[in-house]
């Protein structure tokens, strides 16, 4: 460890050595040039030109590590212990975000990197711990389309009596999934639906899981792609021409420092949309039309998290809103959408977590006040509230 800071010290002395080092060869050249003719006027200004080019934050910049990492947590040395908790595999300490100082981008990639994993982690618990089965949507997709997918209970559509129906917010998250820094740096329970799901096959629910964040697939674009996405503006010549020399310039200026530091060419991507399924609200529709109203099911119970809840706002509901409030106080609302009582937490990702015996409780409570036994037809109300209009 000693070895590689003083590595890291002695690498950024030397970049410090070398951009100062170029500065005062420019400055002394310029110094001897200003004493001569025409010719050498010339040259103090091709100098000078050069001089304004050099960013010596640039120079002075630290080689970002390769954009590589691991795709397994055993890679990454990490595994959740017997509590649900992400441990390192050596020290038996919680994730470090700050794996590298001073690199930012490089971290926040690493982060990325092992929320991925995390992502298809729970995706096997899902299969695995909660007996859940992988559905594909669109349901008629061909082969060669995009798709997303849904999990659901084996009687997730023939349970006469209850079904349950879970939605995450939005973000990075995905199907089983209430907040991905929960997982990383809490627990599986907190961090996941898992909970929930356990709970509802144990009393007797259905279970659909929705994920409403899976929109679309990211593919390369080719190189005729990327020419034909640079090609295709209707500014006016002279604009574009204008815009083209200035990105020769800054080209010439990423060549030149090219020596000094290690920049990462990323890949340029397109995304291809999931038909039906191309935004959050797309999806529950879908999955609405295709799998909830067509269930057997008398009771349906909606837990939809955050951004999740959008979809569902104008159903009979309770909202248990983060707030320093006691659990399930009630809380002033201002607006006319459903009670609202407090989750006994301030923090907005654990709500769901927090308020967990809550919600199952008043479920119970719902389906002993219902009056009557007649079984109304499952439709989709047309006046939803739209996201823009709230």
């Amino acid at each position: 460890m000693e070895q590689l800071i003083l590595e890291i010290v002695l690498r950024r002395s030397m970049y410090i050595y070398l951009g100062i080092l170029n500065l005062l060869t420019v400055c002394v050249m310029m110094a001897q040039l200003q004493q001569g003719g025409p010719d050498e006027k010339e040259k103090t200004t091709a100098l000078k030109d050069l001089l304004s080019r050099i960013d010596l934050d640039e120079l002075m910049k630290k080689d970002e590590p390769p954009l590589e990492f691991p795709d397994t947590l055993e890679g990454f040395e990490y595994l959740f212990n017997e509590k649900g908790q992400l441990r390192h595999i050596k020290t038996g300490e919680p994730f470090v975000f700050n794996y590298r100082e001073d690199l930012h981008r490089w971290n926040q990639k690493r982060y990325e990197a092992l929320g991925e994993i995390i992502t298809k982690y729970v995706y096997e618990l899902l299969q695995k711990e909660c007996h859940l089965k992988k559905v594909t949507l669109p349901v008629d997709a061909a082969e060669s389309e995009p798709k997303s997918f849904i999990f659901m209970s084996e009687d997730a559509l023939t349970n006469p009596d209850k079904l349950l129906v879970l939605i995450h917010g939005n973000g990075v998250v995905r199907a089983g999934q209430w907040a991905r820094r929960l997982i990383i740096n809490e627990d599986l329970d907190s961090g996941t639906q898992i909970p929930y799901i356990k709970r509802a096959v144990e009393e007797g629910y259905g279970v659909i899981v929705l994920n409403p964040n899976e929109n679309y697939i990211e593919v390369e674009k080719t190189k005729a792609q990327v020419q034909l996405s640079s090609d295709s503006s209707d500014e006016p010549a002279e604009k574009r021409e204008r815009k083209e020399k200035i990105q020769k310039e800054t080209k010439k200026r990423r060549d030149f420092y090219e020596k000094y530091r290690n920049p990462q060419k990323e890949k340029e991507t397109m995304q291809i949309y999931i038909r039906d399924n191309g935004s959050p609200e797309e999806h529950a529709i879908y999955v609405w039309d295709h799998f909830i109203s067509q269930s057997a099911a008398e009771n349906v119970f909606f837990v939809a998290h955050s951004y999740g809840g959008l979809a569902f706002v104008e159903l009979n509901c309770c909202n248990w809103v983060s707030s320093s409030e006691a659990l399930d106080t009630s809380v002033e609302s201002m607006l006319p959408d459903c009670p609202r009582v407090s989750a006994g937490t301030e923090r907005h990702e654990l709500t769901s977590w927090k308020s967990f015996p809550s919600i199952f409780k008043f479920f119970s409570e719902a389906v002993e006040a219902k009056n009557s036994s007649v079984k109304p037809t499952p439709t989709r109300r047309s006046n939803r509230i739209k996201y823009e209009d709230l």
